[in-house]
């Protein structure tokens, strides 16, 4: 068989517009996904992006809430110790005011007058 420039080939019409139309559709889903690919790719990249940012902060933002439980402990407890010094400057007041009155009577006793 010798295949040259004039060589001439008997294909039925029908079939070159099938083929043409194959060939056609097989162009047009390559290039759909080349172009899915294409809008995927940077938006993985900046996927990523975040990732690596997100890691790289995620040890300082976990120490600075350590760091904040940490003080709101404190806090809590400071809080309960002013209350309790509160209560005791409220029994230390009343207990001033009942020696006064004691001291009192044992003056008026002393001298003994009723």
């Amino acid at each position: 068989m010798k295949i040259s420039e004039n060589t001439n080939i008997g294909l039925p019409l029908r079939n070159l517009i099938g083929l043409v139309a194959a060939i056609v559709m097989g162009a047009w889903f390559a290039f759909g996904v080349i172009e899915r690919l294409n809008k995927l790719e940077p938006a993985d990249h900046l996927f990523q992006a975040d990732l690596l940012k997100k890691a790289e902060q995620e040890p300082k933002n976990l120490e600075m809430y350590m760091l904040i439980e940490h003080l709101a402990s404190q806090i809590e407890s400071i809080e309960k110790e002013i209350e309790a010094s509160r209560y005791n400057k409220v029994n230390i007041d009343h207990l001033k005011e009942q020696m006064i009155a004691m001291q009192k009577i044992i003056d008026k006793l002393r001298n003994g007058t009723h």
